[in-house]
């Protein structure tokens, strides 16, 4: 980039080659054509964590609070990636969903789950045992949602349909650039330093490091003081897959009622989108555990430094007073195969722990506030030409289309958008 910012924002810098970042640096080019936008990533490759590493599940938007950012970001969001894929090229399906009941004490929450879905405007609906069995054969159920909207899509094929669609309109995406400092230059411009000693100066610059937002916000020298900015706690998800011979036992993807005080979904069966000569690849899980590292994708991957900041945290020691006893049986789901399995047939009785191998796991940035309660919604925050993407856990990557609107809303203003949301991320 030149060694000057330009004025009005027509030099972008963006933090992180996610899903979330790729389609905001997309969406900015559409904003101002011409501008010139670097997206600056630290591994070599794009999706290297949360995006490349989840369940690859089109969410549907049922669970959210009607008015939320993540309701109607989601909402919207299944629109745009389903238009996306379909011009780009990337493997999607619209498979569905069933949320199950497995007793009549988790009746009360299925219903809750099915107002919210038609409020937001899901194709959902409440079916009795006999209805879940016509869906899911092998399912244990007294009651469930068939929800219409769920799909399943290739979220690395999209990250890389986006790098490329950048690339195609001038843009860059740099790999082995991590962010060691950012700076002021002059009145208008910021210059930001990666690893190997590179300045990329800018006049706009967009953080959405996921896992690292926090220390990227930090490094703008506008955090709030310490204790008022919501840190990030590294939650690690574990799965399972299904051997080829246990496939048949899930047609399309099996939830259980989610604990409402608990921002994560519990262990689940999801149908994937890549297949073999066996049927489609089917995983199992995720749990939620503490991980020991930001990205601590092992149980014995350990950051001193990072696990220290989050046991000096007294925001932490809340959380974990609020939810000890469900944390602790994530813990022994983790270590403990029969206890994983044993979750999973309260859905499907009939797997074993002989049909489990183990399958990649994944690390969720998730926002923790100063009072120990987890951020249930995305925040964004601006501060003049810097945008922070503070918290995106799910749906995020579902909704990634419709983030980028958002925070280019925040940038340009709403009355620009409206002008250009017919053709974004179309050219």
């Amino acid at each position: 980039m030149s060694e000057h910012a330009a004025h009005n924002w027509e030099q972008a810098v963006v933090v992180g080659a996610g899903i979330v970042g790729l389609a905001t640096a997309a969406e900015l080019q559409v904003r101002r054509p011409g501008r010139r936008v670097v997206v600056l990533e630290k591994e070599d490759s794009v999706a290297a964590h949360q995006t490349g590493r989840n369940s690859g599940v089109i969410h549907s938007g049922c669970y959210y609070k009607p008015g939320s950012m993540k309701a109607t970001t989601c909402r919207r969001g299944i629109s745009l990636l389903e238009a996306f894929c379909d011009e780009h090229g990337v493997e999607w399906e619209k498979c569905g969903k069933v949320i199950v009941a497995v007793d009549e004490g988790e009746r009360g929450r299925l219903e809750m789950i099915l107002e919210r879905g038609k409020a937001n405007g899901v194709d959902c609906e409440l079916i009795d045992a006999a209805g879940v069995k016509e869906i899911e054969p092998h399912v244990a159920a007294v009651a469930g949602i068939r929800v219409g909207d769920t799909g399943i899509v290739d979220y690395r094929g999209m990250c890389g349909a986006l790098r490329r669609l950048i690339e195609s309109r001038g843009g860059e995406v740099v790999f082995g650039a991590k962010v060691s400092e950012i700076r002021r230059e002059g009145t208008d411009g910021l210059v930001v330093v990666d690893s190997v000693g590179r300045d990329w100066s800018c006049g706009l610059l967009v953080n959405c490091a996921g896992l690292y937002v926090d220390r990227i916000a930090k490094m703008t020298g506008i955090a709030p003081e310490s204790g008022k900015r919501p840190s990030i706690v590294p939650f690690r998800g574990e799965y399972f897959e299904l051997r080829p011979e246990a496939r048949a036992l899930v047609k399309h993807l099996i939830y259980p009622v989610p604990d409402p005080s608990f921002p994560f979904l519990g262990v689940h069966f999801t149908r994937m989108v890549d297949a073999d000569e066996h049927g489609h690849h089917v995983e199992c899980g995720p749990n939620a555990v503490l991980a020991f590292a930001r990205e601590g994708y092992t149980k014995t991957t350990v950051n001193p430094g990072e696990l220290a900041e989050v046991l000096a945290s007294g925001s932490f020691w809340k959380l974990a007073a609020r939810h000890w006893k469900t944390g602790l049986g994530e813990m022994h789901r983790s270590w403990s195969k029969a206890a994983f399995t044993k979750a999973l047939q309260r859905l499907l009785p009939a797997i074993t722990a002989d049909d489990l191998v183990p399958a990649q796991a994944g690390v969720r940035a998730q926002a923790l506030g100063p009072g120990g309660k987890l951020l249930d919604d995305f925040a964004i925050e601006q501060n003049g030409p810097i945008v922070n993407v503070i918290n995106a856990p799910s749906p995020a990557a579902t909704a990634s289309l419709a983030i980028a609107e958002r925070i280019c809303d925040l940038i340009h203003g709403e009355s620009e958008a409206e002008g250009r949301r017919a053709t974004a991320l179309a050219s």
